[in-house]
């Protein structure tokens, strides 16, 4: 599979404090990656070093090929990759429409799969809602919001921090199911999230992190094989 990110010795810090210490890490075009491990493991902080979010990180990055060590995240974004934050970061004096013509464009490649009707045919609840404010949304719709704004960058590649955290089952299912849908279109993913039996269902494959290093990378079946492994880093 060819590698549309690579990272080579990834080194992030906060102040005096690093969180990640040398990741080297690929992600194929289209591939769908659960990048997991407890709390305060360094999940956040690599997709927030991938954006360009974390002013001092170091070690080699490139995305399609092209260096993007350094790059300001408005750069980044425009190469094509799209970031779901953890807290979601809509704007709640906009509506649903406005929060996501806002970030409307075409893909790097000239491409515009992503368009308003096609969000709202993904999320029929944005539809109903699309004149609320974002402040009047719940946890789900927000959610939803989220990832119906980061599609509408026609990414090639989306990071989602948090996918399901405090959202009701049903609502979870449905976002697992989105999923579902843009792995099927071919965009590739890096997706955090604690439920593991639903991360094994979809991803292609797991990389577990400890203390800001690696510590398996492979298929969910050969780390679901591994309860020793599961236990000391996940505590499942």
């Amino acid at each position: 599979m060819t590698a549309l990110l690579k990272l080579e010795r990834l080194e992030a810090f906060y102040g005096a404090s690093q969180v990640l210490h040398g990741i080297d890490l690929q992600v194929g075009r289209g591939e769908q990656l659960a990048l997991i491990g407890r709390n305060g493991m360094g999940k956040t902080t690599l997709l927030r070093a991938l954006m360009g979010l974390v002013p001092d990180s170091r070690g080699a990055r490139s995305f399609h090929g092209r260096d993007i060590a350094g790059a300001a995240p408005e750069t980044i974004a425009r190469a094509g990759l799209a970031l779901v934050p953890e807290g979601r970061g809509i704007f709640g004096s906009l509506s649903v429409t406005e929060n996501l013509v806002m970030a409307a464009r075409e893909g790097p490649d000239g491409r515009c799969t992503w368009t308003l009707p096609r969000i709202f045919e993904l999320f029929p609840r944005l539809h109903q809602r699309r004149g609320n404010g974002g402040h009047q949304l719940s946890g789900g719709e927000q959610q939803m919001l989220t990832i119906g704004r980061a599609l509408m960058t026609n990414p090639d590649m989306i990071l989602i921090d948090e996918a399901t955290e405090g959202l009701a089952p049903l609502v979870a299912q449905d976002i697992w199911t989105t999923l579902r849908v843009i792995r099927g279109e071919g965009i590739a993913t890096v997706v955090v999230d604690k439920d593991f039996r639903s991360l094994s269902a979809i991803a292609d494959r797991m990389v577990m992190l400890s203390k800001g290093t690696v510590v398996f990378d492979g298929p969910p079946a050969t780390l679901a094989a591994q309860p020793e492994l599961l236990e000391r880093h996940l505590g499942v």
